[in-house]
């Protein structure tokens, strides 16, 4: 399993995505890598976005990626919100955003979240 701390602003989402097509170019078919890439990049947008890792100037957000035989497994830490939680709900024709989780459900083999002492982390699996 690989790990990465990111500092919680949407500018650090393509370094996000940098890395991990670093840990995983090679090891998967392209289109599991581009599907992992664009799950990933959903998280740490929502985590930026969505939780207390980007509201303040020092929020960080985790990212764990593991190479399992058959999946791949991606969590995105953050630092979680008092006003929401992770949910996928199907986006309006007019919606600006929220197709973020409802693309993780779509694609990815599983998904979910928890709490825990760390934070608030979403993850999701990916066969291949």
């Amino acid at each position: 399993m690989w790990r990465k701390v990111f500092p919680g602003r949407v500018a650090a989402v393509p370094e996000v995505r940098a890395w991990a097509r670093g840990l995983l170019a090679g090891r998967l078919t392209v289109p599991v890598l581009d599907d992992v890439l664009l799950l990933l990049s959903e998280l740490a947008t929502n985590a930026v976005t969505h939780s207390d890792s980007g509201r303040g100037a020092d929020g960080r957000v985790t990212v764990y990626v593991a190479r399992l035989p058959g999946t791949v497994h991606v969590e995105v830490t953050d630092e979680g919100s008092d006003t929401s939680a992770p949910a996928a709900r199907v986006p309006g024709t007019d919606d600006d955003g929220g197709r973020g989780l409802w693309l993780v459900e779509a694609v990815a083999a599983g998904w979910g979240s928890y709490r825990d002492e760390r934070g608030r982390s979403v993850w999701f699996r990916v066969t291949g």
